[in-house]
């Protein structure tokens, strides 16, 4: 098969066309077994994609996958791994099938892709994760190794200093002569752990192209940093949109991708083409980027039975309970705004939102600007020694007027 192109066909067919020990990598993502017909239409609303995951039994879909499995095995080379994403559906029968073809020896990690997706529509718990078994073909498999950063709980000063252990096995910091401290070698970072917190593609993410089950970039970048280097060969025998072609690309690998859907094809060439790819601020920046109360506004917050609200000017929360039927949006004073700047910041956040109550909660003395201040009849004015909930539970029928 030529490098860098996608294939239209059967997987297990196809796959049998590519020569043995050739490949480096394989991703692929098949369908999860969910009895469904998955669709979805483009943002423009020009074209909808779909595909059927309905199968006549478990067996039929448990050979397919260990079909292709075995055709993945031969095309690998010894130092190549293979990723198979699953969920909760099938990923128990899965894991039989990787330990049957590769050999529960070359079992490497489950991944799991964790990732924030809401739903109110289930009984039971929340989906938030899927997983994503990591096999070698040989124990000589290719492995770079990534650091991240450490946790804000991590004490740095104290890893930084060498250990030893006792002849009872226990550790302690090892001391020179002089009963000082000895400090080890820098530390870089902590090695990256099974657990991978990637956003999912928001509906409004640029390289989302409409495609039922669609991954991030992201997601595949890190698989590929991995366990291949660049000029390395990765294949994926169910690429849908494109996206482990568009991740090798962008990372200088080269790729052959392979699915039945010829629209699913004409996707994937047209990507490759484009080379769309969104930026996630969540890993660019971290956590802390997206967290911006300081410890007095969330405990305000809690005291009145609030949701704190990030990276909003207008809107620091939300109460828990609506009145008429409708969310009621919180403003807390900073040491540096007026009242009448916050009833403008709170007027720009939700006008036209049709909101029956808004709240400011006061946190320093009013000034004559503040006295001489028309408030709008929905805002009620909380002082922040009056700061409890059943004081917004009394204002909640009768919002102050002026």
């Amino acid at each position: 098969m030529e490098i860098n192109k996608i294939y239209h066909g059967n997987c297990v067919e196809r796959l049998k066309e590519q020569e043995s020990f050739s490949v480096d990598l394989v991703y692929f993502d098949p369908p999860f077994f969910t009895q469904k017909s998955h669709s979805l239409v483009t943002r423009g609303e020009d074209k909808k994609y779909e595909f059927s995951d309905s199968w006549n039994s478990l067996n039929d879909y448990l050979n397919l996958i260990e079909a292709c499995l075995k055709e993945c095995k031969r095309i690998l080379k010894n130092s190549g791994s293979v990723f198979l994403h699953c969920d909760k559906a099938a990923s128990h029968h899965l894991r039989l099938v990787l330990d049957k073809v590769f050999g529960e020896k070359q079992f490497q990690s489950e991944i799991i892709w964790s990732y924030k997706r809401w739903s109110n529509s289930k009984k039971g718990l929340l989906n938030s994760h899927q997983n994503i078994y990591f096999y070698s073909k040989t124990e000589e498999f290719k492995f770079n190794k990534i650091l991240t950063d450490y946790s804000a709980t991590t004490n740095v000063d104290q890893i930084l200093q060498d250990r030893v252990r006792t002849t009872s096995g226990k550790s302690i910091y090892k001391r020179d002569k002089d009963g000082e401290v000895v400090l080890g070698k820098a530390k870089k970072g902590v090695p990256l752990s099974d657990l991978w917190e990637i956003p999912y593609l928001n509906p409004k993410a640029k390289e989302r192209v409409g495609y039922p089950t669609q991954k991030p970039v992201l997601l595949i970048n890190q698989i590929l940093k991995i366990c291949s280097d660049e000029g390395d060969l990765v294949l994926d025998p169910f690429c849908g949109s494109g996206t482990t072609c568009v991740s090798a690309k962008h990372l200088g690998r080269n790729f052959i991708g392979i699915d039945v859907s010829i629209d699913a094809v004409h996707l994937a060439v047209k990507r490759i083409d484009e080379m769309i790819i969104s930026e996630s601020a969540l890993l660019k920046n971290g956590k802390s980027d997206y967290i911006q109360k300081n410890e007095k506004e969330l405990n305000i917050l809690k005291s009145i039975d609030a949701v704190p609200v990030q990276r909003n000017s207008g809107i620091d929360g939300f109460l828990m309970e609506n009145y008429r039927d409708k969310p009621v949006p919180v403003k807390i004073q900073s040491s540096i705004e007026t009242i009448s700047d916050c009833i403008e910041k709170l007027e720009k956040a939700t006008k036209k939102k049709g909101y029956f109550l808004r709240i400011i909660i006061q946190t320093r003395p009013e000034n004559g600007e503040d006295r001489l201040f028309k408030y709008n009849s929905d805002i009620k004015i909380i002082k922040s020694q009056e700061l409890v909930i059943e004081e917004i539970k009394l204002g909640i029928t009768e919002p102050n007027k002026s």
